[in-house]
C-alpha cells in the first residue's frame, strides 16, 4: 500500500513541474474520462446548489460562484475539472490494481453508493465510522488486514459541521482520499477534494455513477493492456518516469 501512494506522489510531482495545467496522472485521457459528464450534466443532477451563506466554511470560499435566496451555489466551472482529476486518479487506482473504498453515511442514498461499488468490483462502507477500522485494523478484524489504496467520501462530513472521521483516520495512514465537500466542509485534509452538493439523492446518484465508471474503465485498461502487450510492458507503464 505505501508504495502505491508513493508512487502515485512522485508522479504527480512530476507532472506538475512538467506542467502546471497537466494534472491527470496518466496521459491525457488515457481512461477515457474526459466527455464522461458535462456542466449541463452536473446542474441537472443539483450539483451547484450548496448550503445557506451563514453555513460557509472559509476554505470553500473559493469555490462559490454567488447566491440565490441566501443559498449558496457552487462555480461548477471550477468543480468540472476536479470532478474529471479524481475520477482519473480512481481510475489510475483500479488501473493499478489497487484496492478503493466507497464510503458513505446517509440512509437515504446509501444504496447508490453501495450498488456502484458491487458493480464495479470493489468495496463500501456505509455505517457510522469507526476509528480502528484503519488505524487499528489487525485487531479489529483479527488478522493482518490489506487497508484501501484510496478512499471515496461522499460526503467529508459526518453531521452538519463535523469532519467524517475517516478522512482523519486516511490521513494518519497516509491513504489518499477523494472527497466530496459542500460549501459547509472543510478540504484542506482530503487530497482530491470536489466541490460540491454532498446530500440531494440526484448528486449522489451521479457521483456514484462518475466514480464506478472510472473504476470500470481502469480495470479495463489494464486488461487490455496485458491482452494486447503484456505483462512486462504492463509493469513498465507503472513506474514513474
Amino acid at each position: 500500500m505505501a508504495s502505491l501512494v508513493t508512487r502515485i506522489f512522485r508522479r504527480q510531482v512530476h507532472n506538475a513541474t512538467k506542467a502546471l495545467s497537466k494534472n491527470p496522472l496518466m496521459p491525457e485521457n488515457f481512461f477515457g474520462l474526459n466527455k464522461l459528464f458535462t456542466i449541463e450534466d452536473l446542474m441537472e443532477s443539483r450539483v451547484h446548489f450548496g448550503h445557506k451563506e451563514t453555513m460557509l466554511d472559509p476554505h470553500m470560499r473559493p469555490y462559490i460562484f454567488g447566491k440565490r435566496l441566501g443559498v449558496l451555489i457552487f462555480d461548477l466551472d471550477k468543480t468540472a475539472p476536479l470532478l474529471n482529476q479524481a475520477l482519473n486518479v480512481t481510475a489510475e487506482i483500479a488501473y493499478r490494481n489497487g484496492i478503493i473504498l466507497f464510503v458513505h453515511q446517509s440512509r437515504q442514498n446509501a444504496h447508490f453508493v453501495e450498488d456502484a461499488a458491487k458493480e464495479c468490483g470493489e468495496y463500501a462502507y456505509c455505517q457510522r465510522w469507526r476509528n480502528e477500522i484503519l488505524t487499528d485494523s489487525t485487531k479489529k478484524f483479527g488478522a493482518i488486514t490489506r487497508l484501501p489504496d484510496l478512499i471515496i467520501l461522499f460526503s467529508v462530513l459526518e453531521k452538519v459541521n463535523n469532519l467524517h472521521a475517516a478522512v482523519t483516520s486516511a490521513a494518519k495512514m497516509l491513504i489518499p482520499t477523494v472527497g466530496i465537500c459542500d460549501t459547509n466542509a472543510d478540504p484542506t485534509l482530503v487530497t482530491y477534494p470536489v466541490p460540491g452538493n454532498d446530500d440531494s439523492p440526484q448528486s449522489i446518484e451521479l457521483y456514484a455513477r462518475l466514480f464506478k465508471t472510472a473504476v470500470l474503465n481502469g480495470k479495463a485498461r489494464r486488461q487490455e493492456i496485458l491482452e494486447k502487450q503484456g505483462e512486462d510492458f504492463y509493469y513498465k507503464s507503472l513506474e514513474v518516469e
